[in-house]
């Protein structure tokens, strides 16, 4: 019962993040936060590896992968993350990352890496739906700021589950603490040539203590102590039963943002939000 009160605790952080990240991103532009945000989470990770006495020595044949996947993390993944927050909806962007296993899995199939069974191509197809759906709820108008934001989260979500494709091999020869960190600290030194520039030119003094509250809500709860959570849960039980976990962020996001941020749910969402969970559930017991 433990492994799912905390797996329970894991979501409502990772759930959360939209809504948190919906407030900040508000006075602080997407550059600037995700370099505050990367740089408080590589540090804080680089102080657990010290004290894990973790050892980082990879073969030079995995160096350039390495890279790749730190490019993904930060200046991909994170950045258009926190771009697209800014001009989409928190129960949207939840919606959007629930899509993560079924996208990895056609990924997987696609690169050769597992084979494509029926159900789960009939459970990608009907999460595909249910995401048009909310995409283009306003129809195909690409003024539209919402418009822009799912599709930046599109990208967004397509870099972490090449990510997750693609670091599966490292992580099973390195471990996973060890390639999150390098990737986590060496991505964040790749977007300082951008950053810096934003944090430069920002005006600290316009920050609130809830502000730097909802920081290190972004840096420390969701990308170290939400991490944490999932690594000690595939510790303990399969693969499987702690990802359909992440089937519930779009339920405790929704339900979130209509109590703390008064955002309104449509019929069109609703909609969209069960055909998507109905085809991630599909595809994870497929």
């Amino acid at each position: 019962m433990f492994i799912y009160f905390i797996m329970l605790v894991q979501s409502l952080i990772a759930s959360g993040t939209h809504i948190v990240a919906k407030v900040v991103v508000r006075d602080i532009e997407p550059v600037t936060l995700t370099m505050i945000r990367s740089g408080i989470a590589a540090l804080g990770l680089c102080v657990l590896g010290y004290l894990r006495r973790e050892k980082f020595h990879y073969k030079r044949e995995h160096i350039k992968s390495i890279l790749f996947l730190s490019f993904l993390v930060i200046p991909v993944n994170q950045f258009l993350f926190l771009t697209a927050i800014k001009y989409t909806t928190p129960t949207n962007a939840a919606l959007f990352y629930s899509t993560t296993p079924a996208v990895v899995i056609v990924m997987s199939t696609i690169m050769g890496k597992e084979k494509l069974q029926l159900m789960r191509g009939m459970g990608i197809m009907i999460a595909f739906i249910g995401v048009s759906l909310i995409i283009f709820e306003k129809g195909i108008d690409f003024s539209s700021e919402y418009m822009i934001g799912n599709m930046l989260l599109v990208v967004a979500v397509l870099a972490w589950a090449y990510y997750t494709v693609q670091g599966r091999s490292l992580v099973l020869e390195y471990g996973a603490f060890s390639i999150s960190i390098s990737t986590m600290v060496i991505g964040t030194l790749m977007f300082i040539p951008i950053g810096v520039i934003g944090m430069a030119q920002y005006d600290y003094s316009v920050l609130t203590i809830g502000h730097w509250g909802g920081l290190l809500y972004l840096a420390l709860g969701t990308s170290i102590v939400a991490y944490l959570i999932w690594y000690y849960a595939l510790s303990r039980t399969t693969a499987s039963k702690v990802a359909i976990f992440s089937n519930l962020q779009p339920v405790l996001t929704t339900i979130l943002a209509w109590g703390l941020i008064g955002q309104q749910i449509t019929a069109v969402f609703i909609i969209g939000g069960i055909i998507v969970i109905c085809g991630i559930v599909i595809t994870q017991y497929s």
